[in-house]
Parts: C-alpha cells; sequence; structure tokens
C-alpha cells in the first residue's frame, strides 16, 4: 500500500490533501508539526513526502535537506507546496533536494497528477540507468551505476535527475529537447507553464559540467523558446580581456 505523508501547518490545507489522495487509493498520513511528520517518516514505511516552505520550528527547506540526509529517507520522492514562486526561491528549494515544486494557491488536480507522475517515476528504473554500459558523445561519458559525468579526463558526480536530463538530452544526438519533452521523460508529465522546473535543473547541471570542461567549452545551448540542446564538442568561449 503507497503511504503519503503531508506536512503544512494549515490543517485546512492537510484535510483537502488528504480526502483526495485517499480517494485516489492511497492512505495518506498528516501532520501540522515538522519535527513530528519527520518521526513518522522514519517509523512508517512513506512513499512520498508533500511539505510546505514556511512552518514554525522547522522550515521546509532544512526538513527536506534533513530527509536528505538520513540514509533511510533520503530517496524518497519530495513534493514542495509553497506561496513562494520566486525563481529563487524554486531554486533554494530543487537545492535543498525537492523533486517537485508547486505554488499556492493550487488546483488540487494538478498536486494529484504531480504526485502520479512522481510516484511511477520513483518505482521504475530510469532508462539511462538499466544498463550498466557507458553512454558517450563527443567529449561527454555518462557512468550509470556511480551517476557521474566525465568530460575529457575529469569527472564530477551528478543527481539522479540531472544524470537523467543529461542522459535523455544526449540520446537526442545534438537535436533540440523542449522543456515539454524533458518534463515527460524526466518527471513522467508535460506541462507547457512549468519551465522554472526545467530551468533550475539545468543551470544546475550547465555549472557542474562547465565546472569540468577542460577547454572552457560549453556544452549545453538554451534554444530560446524552444528548449535546450547538447554541444557534444562544446562550444569554445573565449575570455573577454
Amino acid at each position: 500500500m503507497i503511504k503519503i505523508l503531508a506536512i503544512d501547518d494549515e490543517p485546512s490545507i492537510l484535510e483537502l490533501i488528504k480526502v483526495n489522495l485517499e480517494l485516489m487509493g492511497y492512505t495518506c498520513i498528516i501532520s501540522t508539526d515538522p519535527v513530528r511528520g519527520f518521526a513518522i517518516l522514519k517509523q512508517e514505511d512513506i512513499s512520498l513526502v508533500i511539505l510546505d516552505v514556511m512552518m514554525p520550528e522547522v522550515d521546509g527547506y532544512s526538513l527536506a535537506m534533513k530527509i536528505r540526509q538520513n540514509k533511510d529517507t533520503k530517496d524518497i520522492p519530495i513534493i514542495m507546496l509553497t506561496a513562494l514562486n520566486r525563481l529563487d526561491d524554486k531554486l533554494k528549494g530543487f537545492n535543498s533536494g525537492v523533486d517537485d515544486y508547486l505554488t499556492k494557491p493550487f488546483e488540487i488536480e494538478e498536486l494529484k497528477a504531480r504526485v502520479l507522475a512522481l510516484l511511477n517515476r520513483a518505482k521504475k528504473i530510469p532508462e539511462s540507468t538499466r544498463v550498466k554500459e557507458l553512454l558517450q558523445a563527443g567529449d561527454i561519458t555518462l557512468i550509470p551505476e556511480s551517476y557521474t559525468v566525465k568530460i575529457l579526463d575529469k569527472t564530477t558526480k551528478l543527481t539522479p535527475i540531472e544524470f537523467e536530463i543529461l542522459s535523455v538530452l544526449m540520446q537526442h544526438h545534438s537535436n533540440m529537447v523542449s522543456s515539454k519533452t524533458l518534463l515527460k521523460e524526466v518527471w513522467g508529465y508535460s506541462d507547457n507553464e512549468d519551465v522554472d522546473t526545467i530551468r533550475v535543473h539545468i543551470r544546475h547541471l550547465r555549472a557542474k559540467v562547465d565546472k569540468i570542461s577542460t577547454h572552457k567549452n560549453k556544452y549545453i545551448e538554451t534554444i530560446y523558446g524552444g528548449g535546450y540542446r547538447l554541444m557534444p564538442f562544446g562550444i569554445n568561449v573565449k575570455t573577454k580581456k
């Protein structure tokens, strides 16, 4: 049985979430106390966490980081709910380890769709990690068993989501990949309005890839109004004097 834990200091929101998720056939445990919520998370077999940001004692960002740092809870998908909708706020949420981000007020049908997509994603082994063979394109090599990318002779560790994004870009062979396609192939849903989710993860991924670029090459190109394209051999960027 799938158990979902919802932590929010607003009881009315928790009741709305609980009623609708239980209508979907899930067990939903709710808590207005983040400290108690984390204790429940360690005691119960939780499949997914829905987490508010603005809470007393422990905010959602701190709790998400705590979940990710605990060996028993680090792989549980997290959806963050918040009234903070700036890109910087979303960036902070993804930096804390959340998998998806939904701003308040939200439509319950959208939350249900996000929950279903994350549960489906968590149950399956990503295509990129299903085989143990290296995936290579130009200067770039992906090492599935360690979620590592190698650019020529330098390596860096990626998060599972960053790894999947880069794998999708590589498999499209230098062709543009739209944000909608990335959402579908990595998260399991398509939403033309949810470009910030992709934008934040691409920013993280690009920073890691560029950092180990021996020749200061740029490997991930933004196609404005369209999506992203991987340049397997990079684009040389000359240092400005």
